[in-house]
């Protein structure tokens, strides 16, 4: 085999175009082993075709060229292992989540073909009006993102021993922005417990419109919307902050599509 290759014989090997090899070069990414300083042509030695080869790989597992960079560069084994785990772990996540968008679009299509109404899935919600009971609860409300919840719940049952308060079931959220923002809004995590005196607070019973979701949280919007349409077309308006409570999740041993969301929106006559 060739001391060297060059920059073309680089790109056929590996199946790059030349601009993309001077483009690895120019970001510090897999810069050759020598320039000639006469015709400026680029020369690979035979070590580089092995990181060439671990660079393809890491592109496959979704790493950008900033993080492989960031890995050829660090010779800590250990480090080098956690980043690969955690890309898995993301990799799993997010197989998870497209299988949970193919359940979703069968249903979506199986729906469309019996009714003939492509937003079908929006008309399934019942929505009650109820007196929803009052509810005693220690809270944590502060801005922050939904992948914050598990976070803040944790801090929450952390405090059940420590102020020997007794959760009587009850988990949920209470949303005060009026425009839901995913990465960072006004929320409310909420724990009940059946000791009013020991509560944060007491959310007060009143005139709700309700209904339940079942399905994954990311279709949550649907339910929201639902409520929404049918609170404006049926003489009411919003008086406070929506809020909802999750009655059977992930940790009952259930996938996406069975989890159920109670969802209850404060409401008065217009």
């Amino acid at each position: 085999m060739k001391a060297y290759l060059t920059v073309g014989e680089m790109g056929r090997m590996f199946g790059l175009n030349v601009q993309t090899l001077h483009y690895y070069d120019k970001i510090g990414l897999l810069k050759p082993v020598k320039v000639d300083a006469l015709t400026g042509y680029r020369y690979y030695s035979q070590p580089q075709m092995e990181e060439m080869l671990l660079i393809q790989r890491l592109k496959r597992y979704g790493f950008s060229l900033e993080e492989i960079r960031g890995m050829l560069a660090c010779g800590e084994k250990r480090e080098l292992f956690s980043k690969l785990l955690q890309q898995k772990e993301k990799l799993l996540q997010q197989k998870q989540e497209t299988e949970q968008v193919l359940r979703e679009l069968s249903a979506h299509l199986l729906d469309f073909e019996r009714t003939g109404d492509i937003m079908g899935y929006q008309k399934g919600y019942e929505i009650q009006v109820v007196e929803a009971p009052e509810r005693n609860v220690i809270a944590s409300r502060q801005n922050m993102s939904v992948d914050e919840f598990g976070k803040y719940y944790e801090k929450l049952y952390q405090r059940v021993p420590e102020e020997k308060v007794t959760p009587n079931g009850m988990v949920g959220a209470v949303y005060y922005d009026k425009e839901f923002n995913r990465e960072c809004s006004d929320i409310e995590l909420v724990v009940g417990i059946r000791e009013r005196e020991k509560a944060d607070r007491t959310i007060e019973k009143g005139l709700c419109a309700r209904t339940l979701h079942r399905g994954a949280y990311s279709t949550l919007s649907e339910a929201y919307a639902a409520l929404v349409t049918w609170i404006g077309e049926n003489g009411y308006r919003c008086s406070g902050a929506p809020y909802e409570f999750y009655l059977r999740t992930q940790f009952d041993g259930l996938s996406p599509e069975d989890w159920e969301t109670e969802i209850f929106f404060p409401i008065e006559k217009k």
